[in-house]
């Protein structure tokens, strides 16, 4: 049975409005409302102050549609826009102050000891998954999304249970990546994870038609990451890695902030222009102590597959310097390789459909020094030296 606008503000029509006046069916505060097969999504419009309060017209508003005949899933996000010219809210005081040697405020509580394994324990885990690393960029276009897919391969390769969930709302990927385009299925309100090579794979491109352009606020981003985060059968995995947005936007922070990363893996090219951004991004995670567990330079080189002349098409070499200027470890080169594209736009990556391949193997030395630093620990930075001036 096909669901229609008018069925789900009916169903509105029974939930009330943010202000108390009417229904939220008639309310000025909902969104437009987006309907894909049986999945309905839709924001309400509020003020920062007020989010809060409106936690209970959300899950009404979720619950009413829900019980709609033939609607599977249902995503309610509230959006709060702050008022031209005003402030953000106050930041609490961060305990890198006190790790970069300089004293914290009287009185204020001392930060917590960083477990083993490097990565200081912030929000919330996901039950059931060990380490969730974010693979990320400062910028788009450097192939962010093709090596967190070969990564994560990589690293089912050597004998880990693997999920890779695609974290780049505005333009998801990893379903062309693995040629996946079905709906998951909905069991007892968790989503289930599709399946491609042993991964378990989520993209927010399974709950919406191919195409579509996610016009979304920062807080509607989020409500849809934290649902395939939380409300993701995803069970016993060693390791989650998370395409994440290129750039370092309000997603980003919020989700380096909200989720416990073990640690990040940035991608840049070369040139000197994405290496620029790829220092925003090092400086991001940094700033909410996430550990840097390795910088890897893509579309490094190119080699003709005719004559095998080598051509440092975007430079070389930039990234690794890069690594050691920021004292963050470097993972390795990736070629600029028409094998792997033809890999991504099939739906086969390279390291799926060429495991022995020179290509692959580059991604599978650079799977086996990330977990080599889960395991056995990675700063989020270079410790920093303390000078006591006489």
């Amino acid at each position: 049975m096909a669901v229609t606008e008018d069925d789900v503000r009916r169903a509105l029509s029974a939930v009330p409005a943010p202000d108390g006046a009417g229904s939220l069916a008639e309310s000025t505060a909902l969104s437009a409302i987006s309907i894909s097969g049986g999945r309905v999504i839709f924001a309400i419009e509020t003020s920062p102050e007020r989010a809060g309060a409106l936690e209970s017209v959300r899950k009404a508003a979720e619950a009413a549609v829900r019980a709609v005949p033939g609607v599977s899933d249902v995503l309610v996000a509230l959006t709060a826009d702050r008022p031209a010219g005003s402030a953000p809210a106050p930041r609490p005081a961060s305990p890198m102050a006190a790790r970069g040697g300089r004293a914290a405020p009287p009185g204020a509580t001392p930060p917590p000891a960083r477990p083993a394994g490097g990565a200081e324990m912030r929000g919330a885990g996901v039950p059931g998954v060990r380490h969730i690393i974010a693979v990320a960029s400062g910028k788009g276009g450097v192939g962010k999304s093709t090596t967190a897919a070969n990564l994560a391969l990589a690293l089912k390769a050597q004998g880990l249970r693997v999920g890779l969930m695609d974290a780049d709302v505005y333009g998801p990927s990893v379903p062309t990546l693995f040629g996946l385009h079905e709906k998951p299925v909905v069991e007892d309100k968790m989503m289930k994870p599709l399946q491609a090579h042993g991964l378990k794979i989520m993209s927010i491109g399974f709950l919406v038609d191919e195409g579509t352009a996610m016009i979304w606020r920062g807080p509607m981003v989020m409500s849809a990451l934290t649902q395939m985060l939380t409300e993701v059968s995803w069970g016993e995995l060693d390791v989650l890695v998370v395409d994440m947005p290129p750039g370092t936007g309000d997603a980003q922070l919020t989700m380096a902030q909200r989720v416990r990363l073990s640690g990040a893996v940035i991608v840049s090219t070369p040139q000197d222009l994405a290496l620029a951004d790829a220092r925003r991004g090092v400086a991001m995670f940094q700033k909410v102590d996430v550990p840097i567990l390795g910088i890897v330079e893509n579309m490094s080189y190119y080699c003709c597959p005719n004559c095998g002349h080598r051509a440092d098409l975007f430079g070389h070499g930039g990234a690794r310097a890069e690594a050691q200027r920021m004292g963050a470890p470097f993972l390795g080169e990736i070629p600029l390789a028409i094998e792997i594209r033809e890999g991504a736009d099939a739906g086969a990556p390279i390291v799926a459909f060429a495991p022995d391949s020179e290509h692959a193997q580059a991604y599978a030395r650079i799977a086996e020094g990330v977990w080599t630093r889960l395991t056995k620990g990675a700063p989020g930075r270079t410790p920093p030296r303390i000078v006591i001036e006489r």
